[in-house]
């Protein structure tokens, strides 16, 4: 019953989120070929506008858009009329999943790795130097970052390449600038959840025992401090995967965040939405999953609707 209550949320939060997505587009005065009013003659232009249902009443517009939305069906592109916003969004999601991916590997392992350690030095050296370095991540935004790696690894070391899309090489730099923030956030998070666990009356009894400190983290310690992290992991991972526009920029990445950002420019209707709902659909079915996951690392979770 839970699930399928949560995927009846789903449903109606993605249909919520669709009916915005639609009415902000509506909200904005003009169209998208206001600008080409003085480059073709009106006939061209109606005949545009019919092409893409923008001559219909609104209600109309709105049913078509959610039918087209439940056919998975996203529209064709109105700058580039030979793409459908499904190709866009296909080709674009590969590179800022990969970029994406990586950078959450290394947030996770790296972060979860640092607040572990920072916890169990707790007041001393280490947990300091843990810190600073996680206050450090988070107070650097990744736009000043990544010309610093390209700077360094790039210009100076020649190590790594940059500026083009192609092999794996092509997502160390973006993937190490983006996971600077969230691998510092991750790492705060652990460290204040896993203090909290060693605090805990079954951790002391297995310290008791005379269990090494390392069976005791990772047998017991980390199974229940990972749950806050996970929680955070959740809108992250979308994030990530679905591309920051700031740093496909920079590193010339086709992905879906420089699609978006161009489609905003150019009023291009159709990616806006679509890439909105795909955005919104991912983010739902991760946090879904997330739910699910709690299950399984904290058998004390029920996914029933009732206590007990």
């Amino acid at each position: 019953m839970y699930i399928l209550k949560r995927l009846g949320a789903m449903l109606l939060t993605i249909w919520i989120i669709a009916t915005l997505t639609f009415m902000v587009m509506k909200f904005i005065p003009g169209d998208p070929f206001a600008t080409d009013a003085d480059v073709y003659p009106e006939d061209v232009l109606q005949n545009l506008r019919a092409a893409y249902n923008l001559d219909k009443p609104v209600p109309v517009q709105y049913f078509l858009y959610m039918k087209d939305l439940i056919t998975l069906n996203l529209g064709t592109s109105i700058v580039s009329d030979t793409r459908t916003v499904n190709s866009i969004i296909g080709s674009g999601f590969v590179a800022s999943a990969t970029v994406g991916l990586l950078a959450m590997v290394v947030a996770i392992v790296f972060g979860v790795l640092l607040g572990i350690v920072a916890a169990l030095n707790h007041n001393k050296a280490i947990d300091y130097v843990s810190m600073v370095i996680a206050i450090i991540g988070i107070s650097i935004p990744n736009f000043i970052l990544a010309p610093l790696l390209i700077k360094i690894f790039a210009v100076d070391l020649s190590l790594l390449p940059v500026a083009s899309w192609g092999s794996w090489k092509h997502a160390i730099l973006p993937a190490l600038a983006l996971s600077t923030t969230p691998l510092a956030i991750v790492a705060r998070y652990t460290r204040s959840s896993m203090l909290d666990v060693l605090n805990q009356n079954y951790m002391k009894t297995a310290d008791a025992k005379g269990l090494s400190t390392y069976r005791i983290v990772l047998q017991h310690g980390i199974r229940n401090a990972i749950l806050p992290v996970i929680t955070f992991i959740g809108p992250l991972f979308v994030s990530l995967i679905t591309g920051t526009f700031v740093i496909e920029k920079i590193f010339a990445i086709p992905g879906i965040g420089r699609y978006f950002v161009d489609s905003i420019f150019n009023r291009d209707y159709p990616v806006i939405m679509g890439t909105t709902v795909f955005y919104s659909v991912i983010l739902v079915v991760i946090l879904f999953l997330i739910d699910l996951s709690y299950r399984f690392i904290d058998p004390r979770i029920k996914l029933t609707s009732k206590e007990g």
